[in-house]
């Protein structure tokens, strides 16, 4: 009997991995092959302007990104415009996850609202923003001039100091949905009755927030930042439409410097090095927080 249902057993796994086979050949297709063959390009000396002396060079690209200055000023860019982002979105998230969660007459409506600049293609919401931050008549500047923030129209996006902020600003405003729509999936897990026996016990509504919500949302609010932080070191779409990485190098991120090298030098040796190098860093941002994230669940296991 312990045989036979130890062949069915077997049988049955097999005809799982059989069902599954597709999705696997599927995703070796589209993720894991163009991975390799970028990793392979990465490691020749490969030029479009001459392709005919194509010739491999090992790690030489990868020596020459370590030397290159616009590469460590691109990834600066980019953990600059990832972590400020990440953070805002987090903090305004919470608050609007909060706000979302209360009951109250009109709470579908707001949350529709709330999640509408999410649904917004990015391309659409990056020439919104290019439109509003306009030095001649965009909203941004008759806003701020007529309450007497600045003295005089600013040309956002063109001037060094305040171009990467400007762009910060435009993603918060479009991904935050994205952040409050996580956690309030996370709120909406905890036991009211948690809440309730608090306030039995006299716990004020900040005591409860700090007590119960916060330790609650942390494995929820982890997975949130994760999925942003990977989304924002890939950031290429609202630089590209707003700011190109100008002005100067002042909003260039290394998806952008990578793009400038293959699609405008042709140099696809180097570019696809810097391709990897995003990789390569993501793939780090994401060990990190799947180990933090772990050691959590083995804490609250």
């Amino acid at each position: 009997m312990v045989s036979r249902l130890s062949g069915l057993e077997r049988k049955k796994a097999v005809w799982g991995y059989v069902f599954i086979a597709p999705a696997l050949i599927l995703l070796a297709a589209v993720a894991v092959y163009p991975l390799m063959e970028t990793m392979r390009i990465s490691l020749h000396e490969f030029s479009l302007l001459s392709p005919a002396d194509r010739k491999f060079i090992g790690f030489a690209n990868y020596a020459t990104m370590l030397r290159d200055e616009r590469f460590w000023n691109s990834l600066l860019n980019t953990v600059l415009f990832s972590f400020s982002s990440v953070a805002l979105e987090f903090v305004l998230g919470l608050l609007l996850a909060l706000l979302m969660n209360l009951p109250f007459r009109w709470i579908g409506a707001v949350r529709a609202a709330a999640l509408v600049p999410w649904a917004i293609p990015t391309v659409v919401s990056a020439t919104m923003w290019l439109w509003m931050y306009n030095d001649q008549w965009g909203i941004i500047n008759v806003l701020l001039d007529g309450l007497g923030i600045i003295d005089g129209y600013q040309a956002w996006l063109t001037n060094p100091a305040t171009a990467l902020p400007a762009v910060i600003v435009a993603d918060v405003w479009k991904t935050t949905p994205f952040m409050a729509l996580l956690i309030l999936a996370g709120l909406q897990m905890i036991p009211k009755d948690l809440y309730e026996s608090a306030a039995v016990d006299g716990a004020t509504g900040l005591r409860r927030f700090f007590s119960i919500t916060l330790p609650m949302l942390r494995s929820t609010i982890l997975v949130a930042v994760l999925f942003r932080t990977l989304d924002s070191f890939r950031v290429f779409d609202l630089i590209y439409v707003t700011t190109m990485g100008g002005p100067g190098k002042a909003t260039e991120v290394t998806s952008m410097y990578a793009y400038k090298v293959l699609f405008k030098n042709l140099d696809f040796g180097y570019g696809s090095a810097l391709a990897m190098s995003i990789m390569l860093v993501v793939a780090a941002v994401s060990a990190i927080y799947i180990s933090v994230l772990s050691e959590r669940e083995a804490e609250r296991g």
